[in-house]
């Protein structure tokens, strides 16, 4: 069966990963190409059930015809076409909080980054993650892909101003955790926590900005023994995640 054109408010997610969990979340999927050769592999099998069964259309196309949609990357043979990603409104992740973490990300713009703090937030289950509307990289299929589809399964919120978003946590009941090095900063393993927490993950290269950090009710930093004096947000940030979750089950 012949792909129908893309449609311009649609976008392509690509990598098996991906669009499995795609298609077990939230978005409105148009149609499914998978790539001649390529349809016998386990993976690809189950993927094209799940699509069928959710009646959205499998097309077996040449693997060029993939490549037209998306260019030189790594699609592993399948392409959906779905719907953009669902942002939701932050009063939707307050609302469904449960007291968790919520994961503040202050202009990131490496999609890798964002990626590997995504997949890091959906393995601890944060409540939801918070990002700004420009000068940040948003969740692009990019970003997707190399979250392995974690994004799918998570609350993102895309605000105007971070600022006030970080007022409306507080009003919420939130503490503001400021992932920064510095002289005020306490080691994030021994530093007291309280909770719940919102995490406050600065960007790469110049960290949190200053009226962000001014919010923060307390400052925390991972020790360093070697010779490099941070590790890069991503790292971090998962650590920091992940100490989080440690502390759930003192």
């Amino acid at each position: 069966m012949t792909s129908t054109p893309p449609s311009r408010s649609q976008e392509w997610l690509y990598g098996r990963n991906a669009v499995w969990e795609a298609l077990h979340g939230r978005r409105r999927h148009r149609q499914l190409l998978v790539a001649q050769g390529t349809e016998h592999h386990g993976r690809v099998q189950a993927i094209m059930t799940a699509a069928m069964e959710r009646g959205i259309r499998v097309h077996l196309v040449p693997r060029h015809q993939l490549e037209q949609y998306v260019g030189q990357v790594n699609h592993q043979g399948v392409l959906l076409e779905t719907s953009a990603y669902p942002y939701v409104h932050l009063d939707v992740i307050l609302a469904q909080s449960h007291r968790r973490p919520i994961l503040v990300l202050d202009h990131l713009q490496d999609p890798q980054n964002v990626a590997t703090l995504m997949r890091t937030a959906d393995a601890v289950a944060v409540a939801g993650i918070i990002i700004p509307e420009r000068r940040a990289a948003g969740i692009t299929p990019a970003v997707v892909n190399a979250s392995a589809g974690a994004v799918e399964h998570l609350l993102v919120a895309q605000v105007v101003n971070l600022s006030r978003a970080l007022g409306e946590l507080r009003e919420a009941g939130y503490w503001l955790v400021a992932l920064e090095p510095g002289p005020t900063a306490h080691n994030l393993f021994t530093a007291d926590i309280p909770t719940p927490v919102g995490l406050l993950v600065g960007s790469e290269g110049k960290g949190l900005a200053p009226t962000l950090l001014r919010q923060a009710d307390v400052q925390v930093a991972l020790p360093m023994r070697g010779h490099v004096s941070s590790l890069n947000a991503a790292v971090a940030g998962s650590i920091a995640l992940y100490e989080l979750l440690r502390r759930e089950s003192l």
